[in-house]
């Protein structure tokens, strides 16, 4: 039997001490890799349910003339493409105003039917304020509007002779031939200005004091909901630049927007048919009355955030609108 001195133990001792504090130090770190491992897989590598689904809303409260049926003709050309539906709201004869039970249940019905998101839903419909309602999920709502005197014009005689869109259709004022120009000297109803009373109560919303006329109150709230509750709204004028816009922003519904315009058509859709210039005296007739000049101080306040958002966001690059580059950037990110 050989014997083992007092210094070889000690050696083995150290030698089984340092082997063992080595075994420990892999095992932790192996232990530290699984659990990095594991939140990777939870993370990254989860089944597609788990991931949030794109649940974006957005709203169209389409005014009437101002080229909506042109804007809806390239939304539903990208659907398809970008995975989005495109649900019209069809209300009864055509009401603007919807009553306070059903705008309960329509926001309820969109912010649940969740087979159906994310979805473009557009109708004639007045704005409607889903934080008053007590839904957390809210809507994106844009929009288009078109000078007030021109909206009325167009409405006029588009009731009489229609469109190209649907030119065979009889229209209700179908065979009353009188001019714009002679209504207005002979105070007919159907030139009244309170009918150019459309596209600040479309914005005030469903209120009672949204729909008076010429309302300053109805104005303010109308600005109010604009700059609060619109990702943008543009203006007939320059549809294409309004394209152009939502194209950059919502890349994920839009993206094409541009090239789609191009298909389309360029020029609206429906035509008015038969549309007569007016005189400069008649233009200043319909210029003196309080509802004009609300009407006008809301379109002149939607050029001006308009052009504000499309100065933030665009440049111009050989005649055509670009996004600009990202303006922002990430920096000292802690825990590393």
């Amino acid at each position: 039997m050989v014997s083992v001195g007092p210094r070889f133990f000690a050696l083995l001792v150290v030698s089984v001490f340092l082997f063992y504090l080595t075994v420990i130090h892999y095992e932790n770190r192996l232990a530290s890799l699984q659990s990095r491992l594991a939140y990777v897989e939870r993370h990254m590598s989860s089944p597609p349910e788990s991931f949030p689904r794109d649940e974006t809303i957005v709203i169209y409260n389409r005014v009437p003339k101002t080229g909506s049926t042109t804007f809806m003709g390239i939304a539903y050309d990208l659907c398809v493409r970008h995975n989005y539906n495109v649900i019209h709201l069809n209300t009864s004869k055509n009401a603007h105003v919807m009553s306070f039970v059903d705008q309960v249940e329509f926001a309820k019905n969109i912010t649940s039917w969740k087979s159906r998101l994310p979805a473009l839903y557009h109708g004639h419909i007045a704005f409607i304020d889903f934080a008053t309602l007590g839904l957390s999920q809210r809507p994106v709502y844009i929009n288009l509007v078109r000078r007030p005197l021109d909206r009325l014009v167009s409405h006029y005689y588009f009731l009489r002779y229609g469109d190209d869109f649907r030119p065979h259709l009889v229209r209700n004022r179908a065979g009353n031939t009188e001019t714009f120009d002679d209504c207005v000297k002979l105070k007919h109803s159907d030139c009244n200005p309170h009918l150019m009373w459309m596209q600040v109560p479309f914005f005030c919303g469903m209120m009672a004091f949204c729909w008076e006329p010429g309302s300053r109150e109805a104005l303010e709230h109308a600005k109010y909901n604009l700059a609060h509750h619109y990702l943008l709204v543009g203006t007939t004028e320059r549809l294409e630049d309004f394209v152009a816009l939502l194209e950059a922003i919502m890349p994920d519904m839009f993206a094409g927007a541009g090239r789609s315009m191009e298909r389309v058509g360029k020029s609206h859709l429906r035509r008015t048919q038969k549309k007569k210039e007016l005189p400069t005296g008649t233009k200043q007739i319909i210029r003196q009355s309080e509802v004009w000049q609300v009407e006008n101080e809301f379109y002149e306040f939607v050029q001006e955030q308009f052009n504000f958002v499309k100065h933030k966001t665009m440049t111009s690059v050989g005649g055509k609108l670009t996004p600009l580059q990202r303006g922002y950037h990430y920096e000292k990110l802690r825990p590393k």
